[in-house]
Parts: C-alpha cells; sequence; structure tokens
C-alpha cells in the first residue's frame, strides 16, 4: 500500500494517506498517485496560509498585502499596478485594493506615470521600506521554524523538486491567469 498512496515505508500517516486508503477501498481501479502529491501539496499551503501569517498579523499585514511590500522593496523602484499583479500572481482587482489599504496607512504612495498619464506608478514610502526591513528578517526566521523539522539536505531536495513542478506547471498553466 505504501506505493500505492504515494508514501515511504517510513513515513508518517498523513491526513491525505487516510484519504488514499479510503479510496483504494471504495475505487481500488482508480490510480490516486496524483492525489497523493496534490493532496498534500494543497493541505501543507493551506496549513502554511494560516501559520505563516503570526508575525505579520503583528504588524497588521495578510500575506497579500507583505508579498506587495517585499515586491516593491526587492523590485527596489516604482511599479505599475499590473507589474505588482503579475509579480505577485493576484488578480488586478486584489491588487488594487490592497494597495488602497497600504497607502491609507502611508506604506505606499502613488503618482501618475511620466510616460502615460492613465497608469499610475506604485513605489514604498519611507515607512514602508522601514517596515520591511525590519519585518522580513523575523518574518525569514519564523518561516526557517516551520520548516525545522527538515533537514538542510530534505529542505535543498523538496525545494528542487517544487523548482521543477512549479516550472512544469507555469508552461502548462500559466497561459491561463487573465
Amino acid at each position: 500500500m505504501a506505493a500505492e498512496d504515494g508514501r515511504d515505508a517510513g513515513s508518517a500517516r498523513d491526513i491525505v494517506a487516510r484519504v488514499l486508503s479510503q479510496w483504494q477501498q471504495v475505487r481500488p481501479e482508480l490510480d490516486t498517485a496524483p492525489m497523493a502529491v496534490i493532496g498534500r501539496l494543497n493541505r501543507c499551503v493551506a496549513l502554511l496560509q494560516q501559520a505563516e501569517e503570526a508575525p505579520l498579523v503583528r504588524e497588521g499585514l495578510a500575506r497579500p498585502e507583505f508579498d506587495i511590500l517585499t515586491t516593491l522593496r526587492r523590485e527596489d523602484r516604482a511599479m505599475t499596478p499590473g507589474q505588482i499583479a503579475r509579480e505577485t500572481f493576484a488578480s488586478g482587482a486584489a491588487v488594487t485594493k490592497r494597495l488602497r489599504l497600504l497607502e491609507e496607512r502611508g506604506l505606499v504612495g502613488r503618482r501618475t506615470s511620466a510616460r502615460d498619464r492613465r497608469v499610475s506608478e506604485v513605489s514604498l514610502s519611507d515607512e514602508g521600506r522601514e517596515l520591511i526591513d525590519r519585518l522580513l528578517p523575523d518574518q525569514l526566521a519564523y518561516e526557517s521554524e516551520l520548516l525545522s523539522g527538515l533537514t538542510d539536505g530534505q529542505r535543498a531536495e523538496l525545494s528542487a523538486i517544487l523548482a521543477e513542478l512549479l516550472v512544469l506547471l507555469e508552461g502548462r498553466l500559466g497561459g491561463l491567469r487573465s
């Protein structure tokens, strides 16, 4: 059964293993191997989304807002809302809403583009830059702690496999984004 449900013999039994076992009982003819990967990825994402926000909450930020601020910090230039949407893999409407909140907090500023007066450019304010420079090391330490049960080698291997999957999915599904 271990090979059928995507687990190694030494792996701890997780909720996805239970689901796979149930499907094996009711529909043994189905190949549930994709569910072993995608189900676990989805479960990990859900758990990480809950966990990763803890340090951000102290600063009154949600992860998508933090992603916008860190994008502006690492790009180190003014960006259009459309560019930010592409970088953060968010919809234009979601970015617009988040930018309005960040602007109200004084973390970003907008100005009309010199090239096209119909377009606004967004940049970090001094306060936004200070917040990210202060918060990012704490957030990285927190994320490192979340992964502390894995060895450095396991982290590197997982990162490499996920990078390959991401390239594959972006090639197949990347064009589906509007």
